[in-house]
């Protein structure tokens, strides 16, 4: 507001004083060239008269141009304020007012033959005093006039004031125009300020309005857009504190059991007498508990250690993977009457072998702890174009549509009782989709309680 009300200041100064200064110059020059003609015809006219031998004997060699110049004094209409003839010698006539005559300008005719002379009289008019010369016989004479131009001087007055009471009213009105073009202008500025403030307060919801597709909006739908990426930066945040809030506590959970139970049975050795049959009994549970803590140590190691990413990826066949992971299970499964089948075909991918046998024994775990005696297992393989699909298959127990989405957080358990008993520490489903995901592909669930369960590794093939 405070610059566009300074340039409006200085443009309208600028032009308004050219412009008086114009006019005024116009108008002196139109007066003076008026009374230079005046000026002139009378020098003119007293050029052509001449003086009779007879006066010139007299010494009255003067008196035809005396009356000459008192005729046209006396003349109305004239524009002159005052006449003045003179010679080398002195004054010869002047008609009126002889105080307002000037005497620095016969100097400048006698160099010039013409020349004019603006000043302030004594009652601070404006005056323009004419001078000139001619030949009158012999001699040289020299004629002046003094022409009132004050009305020039009056007219540029005039002006100045009417200019300085616009120029009052110009800037007034052009400063509460910048003060309201200001404020239309910031307004969205301060709107998206207050926004930014809100946002700052936590409020993460709050959005700028977007008024138009002109600069200020531009940067408003920025905002915006920036808006949204923080929000959910910060939700994924919060939401990745959350979970290793759940982890923590799951893991707390987890060691806080078969420690209670190792502590306990070992006290009971230490300090009691037992027989052997409870000795083996209470020795049975450290070693089972213990067994539990090298599990879930090893499944947390390998969690962390997943994230690494600079492991070396062979490309291998799929069915020779999976008929070591049923040979491997193979006795386990024996035990409890579950048979394991698989069909694979005979594609090729890029794997880790290490860990992709861990993600297949862990699958084929969950299954065995899902089904019961008598259950059946079964792998089956197929690489289709630049995919290969591996799927598990269980007769088990099923999963219910509400715990799908949670079987692969860390910890979680479909049946916490069964999958504590069985040596779960729910790590399996979490540690098998950091093996996809490390491999580039993605793990899904079909199931369907009472049913079985199918998992679904989606594996891109050797390119």
């Amino acid at each position: 507001m405070i610059v566009f009300t300074v340039i409006l200041a200085l443009a309208f100064s600028v032009g308004g004083s050219v412009l008086i200064t114009t006019s005024t110059n116009n108008s002196l020059d139109q007066s003076q060239d008026a009374a230079a003609s005046s000026h002139r015809l009378i020098l003119y006219t007293l050029s052509a008269v001449s003086g009779s031998d007879h006066a010139i004997q007299q010494g009255r060699e003067y008196d035809a141009l005396i009356d000459a110049l008192t005729r046209l004094d006396e003349q109305s209409g004239h524009n002159w304020l005052s006449l003045r003839l003179s010679d080398n010698e002195g004054i010869i006539y002047v008609s009126r007012m002889p105080g307002i005559f000037s005497d620095d300008l016969i100097s400048n005719v006698k160099k010039e033959q013409f020349a004019m002379l603006t000043f302030r009289g004594e009652n601070e008019e404006y005056l323009l005093q004419i001078a000139g010369q001619f030949e009158f016989g012999l001699k040289k004479l020299f004629f002046e006039s003094v022409y009132d131009i004050s009305t020039v001087f009056a007219g540029r007055h005039y002006q100045q004031t009417i200019y300085q009471q616009l120029f009052i009213v110009v800037i007034i009105l052009g400063a509460a125009l910048s003060w309201l073009l200001s404020i239309w202008m910031t307004l969205p500025l301060r709107r998206l300020s207050r926004v930014t403030r809100t946002i700052a307060s936590g409020d993460l919801s709050c959005r700028a309005a977007i008024s138009g597709k002109d600069e200020i909006g531009v940067l408003a739908s920025d905002f915006n857009n920036m808006a949204d990426r923080l929000e959910q930066n910060i939700n994924d945040m919060k939401d990745t504190m959350r979970r290793q809030e759940e982890f923590m506590g799951g893991f707390a959970h987890e060691m806080k059991t078969p420690m209670t139970s190792i502590i306990g049975y070992a006290d009971l050795l230490r300090g009691h007498t037992m027989s052997d049959n409870d000795k083996r009994e209470a020795a049975n549970y450290i070693f089972m508990e213990g067994r539990r803590l090298e599990v879930l140590s090893l499944k947390l190691l390998d969690l962390i250690v997943l994230k690494k990413r600079d492991f070396t990826f062979l490309p291998l066949n799929i069915a020779d993977i999976v008929e070591d992971a049923a040979r491997l299970l193979k006795p386990v499964l024996e035990k409890r009457d579950i048979r394991l089948s698989y069909d694979c075909d005979a594609g090729t991918c890029l794997i880790e072998p290490d860990l992709f046998m861990s993600l297949l024994l862990n699958l084929i775990d969950n299954a065995r702890k899902a089904i019961d005696a008598g259950g059946e297992i079964t792998i089956r393989s197929r690489t289709k174009e630049e995919v290969c699909e591996i799927s598990v298959t269980d007769n088990g127990r099923g999963i219910a549509e509400a715990e799908l989405g949670k079987i692969k957080d860390a910890f979680y358990r479909v049946d916490k009782s069964r999958s504590r008993a069985q040596g779960g520490v729910g790590l399996g489903l979490r540690l098998c989709d950091e093996i996809a995901a490390l491999h580039g592909g993605e793990i899904s669930f079909e199931s369907e309680p009472g049913k079985g369960t199918t998992v679904t590794i989606i594996l891109k093939v050797e390119s």
